[in-house]
């Protein structure tokens, strides 16, 4: 994601990034080096080149043990391009940790732009959607556990009663098998932040953790990040299948869920390898605090249910 500047000096940032960026011929005849805010995992630089702008995205050391895989992130990024909903891929440096795309203009979301423009984004994660097989498939149910194998093999800190929720997730996962649910390729990290709205369209940006995966996640996961009421989701839900799907909002909400549960680790390991400065145990906190709630709620049941029972599409 690239909404805002952050402020370091071109001197700075040069002394820092300068010989790495010298690698991409394109980069090398730069105007002007700035930083963007957003990145969690990665530092993002808005490079200036004879009235051209680029984004550099340099990764972090962190990336294997988040699940990040960076030729995936790389070559399914190009297929999100091509389908005209991701940004152009210029550059990428197998090894250095660079991948170098094109600049979108346009407005970054916040939660209440999400909440304005659900049918949009609902179009444009169907473009995403109708992409080419992505190189990976991610699965939040394996994920969370690789999480949990880190965090308890590495000694990271783990939240209080965390494994208590264990046997909800297998509930979780019975639920979802019941009804026959393809993948397709998903971005599966859909922050606010990670829309870009030009006036015409909403690009979809920050490929890390993509893969072909439940569309219901994506979903989910759309609404969960950006904070939003039911109501939000439903109306997410209806206008990104056409019609009402009560068994794919239960879905969504379950898999919303799930992902709290998983990024709730994500947000561990962060907190105990991270040299960025932010606060990643509160961020997880946050999460796994509502995740508790949901999981103890009547709601919950209700959505298990709901998940396993085919309707007919009104």
């Amino acid at each position: 994601m690239y909404p805002e500047l952050v402020m370091h000096s071109s001197t700075s940032l040069e002394s820092t990034f300068g010989t790495l960026l010298d690698k991409v011929p394109r980069l090398r005849n730069r105007d002007s080096l700035h930083e963007l805010s957003g990145g969690l995992t990665n530092r993002n630089l808005l490079v200036n080149c004879n009235s051209e702008k680029y984004v550099a995205r340099i990764s972090s050391n962190s990336s294997a043990l988040l699940s990040i895989d960076r030729e995936s992130e790389y070559q399914n990024s190009k297929l999100a391009a091509e389908v005209g909903v991701g940004a152009p891929i210029h550059d990428y440096l197998p090894g250095q940790g660079l991948l170098v795309i094109g600049y979108l203009e346009g407005s970054t979301y916040s939660s209440s732009d999400v909440a304005k423009n659900l049918p949009r984004i609902a179009e444009s994660c169907h473009t995403l959607h109708s992409a080419k097989p992505f190189v990976r498939d991610f699965n939040m149910f394996d994920i969370q556990k690789s999480y949990l194998g880190i965090v308890q093999e590495r000694g990271f800190r783990l939240p209080n009663n965390y494994l208590d929720f264990a046997d909800k997730i297998l509930q979780m996962r019975g639920a979802m098998k019941i009804l026959d649910v393809s993948t397709v390729p998903c971005n599966n990290d859909l922050l606010p932040g990670n829309f870009i709205d030009d006036g015409k369209q909403i690009w979809i940006i920050d490929y890390e953790y993509s893969g072909n995966n439940d569309a219901c996640f994506e979903l989910g996961n759309i609404w969960a990040e950006a904070y939003l009421d039911l109501e939000h989701l439903e109306e997410l839900v209806d206008a990104y299948y056409g019609t009402h799907r009560p068994e794919m909002f239960a879905r969504a909400w379950l898999q919303a869920l799930l992902g709290k549960y998983g990024w709730t680790l994500w947000a561990s390991i962060q907190s105990s390898i991270s040299e960025l400065d932010f606060d990643f145990w509160s961020w997880g906190m946050e999460k796994y605090e509502k995740a508790q709630s949901e999981f103890s709620s009547n709601f919950f049941q209700k959505m298990l249910v709901q998940a396993a029972t085919k309707t007919d599409p009104l």
